[in-house]
C-alpha cells in the first residue's frame, strides 16, 4: 500500500499529460482535466481503507474505552471527544493518523520487549496503524454502514448505567460534602471523610471492581477502597480474587493530593465518587490479594539540580513463595524511567518490568498476563531515574536540587507491587465468611 501511494504522484502526472495528448479529439482540455482529476480522486478514496470496514472495528479495540460519549475517567484524564462515529473520526482523521504515527496513542510505557506480557497493554499492530494512516490520507472514506462492527458490550453497560464504564455500583462513596479550594492554592494534601453508613453497606462484601469519578483539580487518590493516579484504569478483581470492604457504619478516609493553577477566579469546589461492584454469590475467593511499596525513603532521594539521569534503588526479600500480580511505578514531573529486576536464590536473573520513557499523565498499573512465581529468597532490586535538566520539558525548574515530598514540583520514589501468596483461600461469596482484617493486609 505505501508503494502504491509513493508512485500517485508520477501517475497524476502522467494522466495530466494524457489529456493534453488526445484534447482534439476529446474536448475542451479543461473538462478532460477535471475529469482526470476527479477520477484519480475516486480511484485513491477507492483504494483506502474505509471506516466501517476496517476503523471502527480498531477504534472498538483499541480508543473507544476512552473516547466514547461518557469518557472513562482516567485518573483525571477524560477523553475529550468520542471516536464512535464517522463524523467524530472523519473531522479528527489527520490528528489520529498523527498520534499513532508518533507512538502518542494509544497511551503505554511499557519497552518492546514485554509485548504480550500484561492484559491490560495498549498497543496497536504495526497494520492496525497502517490501516489509520491510510484511512487519513485516503480522504477518511466512510464506506458500508451495513458492514459495520456490533457496538461491544462495554458501551452499552455505560450507556445503560449513567456512563459508569463497569456498570451501574452497587455502592457509591464520596466526600460528606465538597472540598473547596481559593484562588491563590495551587498544590495542596488533605485527609477528607466520606461516612458508610449500616444502610449503604450492612455486611462485609468482597469487591468485583472500583472505577473513580474525579472532580475538577484532583492529582491523585489514597484510600482504603482503592487509589487513583493519573491516566489509571477502573480497577477489577479477576475471577477467584478479591479484597474485603467493610461493613458501616464508619468513615473512610481519602488522602487526597489536589493540584490547580492559582490566579484570580481559580477558585474551585470538588468532590469525588467511588463506584464499587460486588462480586455474586456463589464465586469461590481463592486468592486474596496482598501487596507492598517498594519505597524508596526521602533521605535516600535527593536529584542535583540539572542531572539528566539520576537514579536511586530498592531491594525487597521474598520471605515465603508468591505470584506476582502487578507493579506500579509512580514519580512526578521529572520521572524518567524505571526498572524491575528479580534474582532467584539459584543465581538467576530477569528482568520483571522496563518502563524506558515514563509518562507522569499515564501511570499504569502493569497487570501480569501469566503471573511469574517468585520463590522464597528472591530478591527484587526496583531502581527510577529522574530526569532534572533542561531537557525535560516538564521539569518545573531544572536549576534546583530535588528532595522528595507531596508537591508535584518535588518528587516521589514509590514502586507498588501486588502478588497472591500460594497458600489458597477457601471463601466462598455470600456465606458470611470473610478473612480477619490483619489477613486481609497480609494478602492470605
Amino acid at each position: 500500500m505505501r508503494v502504491a501511494t509513493r508512485s500517485r504522484p508520477l501517475d497524476f502526472a502522467l494522466l495530466i499529460l494524457l489529456a493534453f495528448v488526445v484534447q482534439a479529439s476529446a474536448g475542451p482540455l479543461s473538462a478532460q482535466v477535471t475529469q482526470v482529476v476527479s477520477a484519480h480522486q475516486a480511484a485513491a478514496v477507492s483504494d483506502a481503507p474505509t471506516f466501517y470496514g476496517a476503523v471502527l472495528p480498531i477504534i472498538h479495540e483499541n480508543c473507544a474505552t476512552c473516547h466514547q460519549d461518557s469518557g472513562m475517567n482516567m485518573g483525571g484524564n477524560v477523553a475529550p471527544f468520542s471516536l464512535l462515529t464517522y463524523d467524530d473520526a472523519r473531522r479528527r482523521a489527520r490528528m489520529i493518523a498523527s498520534a499513532v504515527r508518533e507512538g502518542r496513542m494509544p497511551p503505554w510505557s511499557a519497552a518492546d520487549m514485554h509485548k504480550g506480557t500484561f492484559t491490560n497493554e495498549r498497543i496497536l499492530e504495526d497494520h492496525e496503524k497502517a490501516t489509520l494512516i491510510a484511512w487519513a490520507e485516503g480522504g477518511a472514506p466512510a464506506g458500508d454502514p451495513a458492514v459495520a462492527p456490533p457496538v461491544p458490550g462495554f458501551l452499552i453497560a455505560a450507556a445503560a448505567s449513567n456512563g459508569w464504564t463497569r456498570g451501574e455500583p452497587d455502592l457509591i462513596i464520596e466526600f460528606n460534602e465538597e472540598y473547596c479550594l481559593d484562588d491563590d492554592l495551587r498544590d495542596i494534601y488533605v485527609d477528607l471523610p466520606a461516612t458508610i453508613t449500616a444502610d449503604m453497606l450492612p455486611e462485609d462484601r468482597w469487591i468485583k471492581s472500583v472505577e473513580y469519578r474525579n472532580g475538577p483539580a484532583v492529582h491523585h487518590i489514597i484510600s482504603a477502597v482503592g487509589g487513583l493516579v493519573p491516566g489509571a484504569a477502573p480497577r477489577v478483581y479477576d475471577d477467584g480474587y478479591s479484597r474485603v470492604i467493610r461493613a458501616g457504619p464508619r468513615d473512610v478516609m481519602f488522602n487526597m493530593h489536589f493540584n490547580k493553577e492559582p490566579g484570580p477566579g481559580t477558585a474551585v469546589c470538588t468532590n469525588i465518587q467511588a463506584g464499587i461492584i460486588f462480586k455474586e454469590p456463589g464465586e469461590e475467593i481463592r486468592h486474596v490479594t496482598g501487596g507492598d511499596n517498594l519505597f524508596i525513603t526521602p533521605r535516600d532521594l535527593l536529584i542535583p539540580a540539572g542531572a539528566s539521569s539520576h537514579s536511586a534503588s530498592r531491594e525487597y526479600v521474598f520471605e515465603e513463595d508468591v505470584e506476582l500480580l502487578s507493579f506500579m511505578p509512580h514519580m512526578h514531573l521529572r520521572g524518567k524511567a524505571a526498572l524491575y529486576e528479580i534474582t532467584y536464590p539459584d543465581g538467576k536473573h530477569e528482568t520483571l518490568l522496563h518502563v524506558p520513557n515514563y509518562a507522569f499523565n499515564w501511570q499504569h498499573t502493569y497487570k501480569f498476563a501469566e503471573p511469574p512465581k517468585i520463590p522464597a529468597g528472591s530478591t527484587l532490586r526496583f531502581t527510577l531515574w529522574w530526569d532534572n535538566s533542561e531537557n525535560n520539558p516538564n521539569n518545573p525548574d531544572p536549576t534546583v536540587d530535588v528532595k522528595w515530598g507531596r508537591p508535584t514540583d518535588a518528587e516521589m520514589s514509590q514502586g507498588y507491587m501486588s502478588f497472591r501468596k500460594m497458600e489458597k483461600s477457601a471463601f466462598v461469596v455470600g456465606d458470611g465468611n470473610f478473612p480477619t482484617p490483619r489477613e486481609g493486609r497480609r494478602g492470605r
